[in-house]
């Protein structure tokens, strides 16, 4: 009873920090900042329901992990890239 109240939150709260990055995106702000926050709060967003997922369903733990794993690297070095790639400086060398 208690998982199921602790799964439903963790579901809960990723909604919240999905739906609390979209105002981000209709700031007067540069687009690197809005891509950043909208970034961060859709990957915490979707950590927190992939966790509470995985309170409601052990026995796909392998899956659901590697799914938290692949949020974590992906965005990560998605950002990276962008970062790298919106530069002034060349790269030309």
């Amino acid at each position: 009873m208690i998982i199921n109240i602790f799964s439903y939150a963790c579901i809960g709260l990723g909604l919240v920090f999905w739906f609390w990055g979209t105002p981000h995106l209709l700031r007067k702000r540069s687009v690197l900042f809005k891509l950043h926050s909208l970034s961060v709060a859709d990957t915490l967003g979707s950590m927190s329901i992939i966790f509470g997922l995985l309170l409601r369903i052990p026995s796909e733990w392998p899956l659901l992990i590697l799914a938290i794993l692949s949020l974590m690297l992906w965005n990560t070095m998605l950002g990276y890239v962008l970062a790298y790639c919106s530069s002034e400086v060349s790269h030309d060398g």
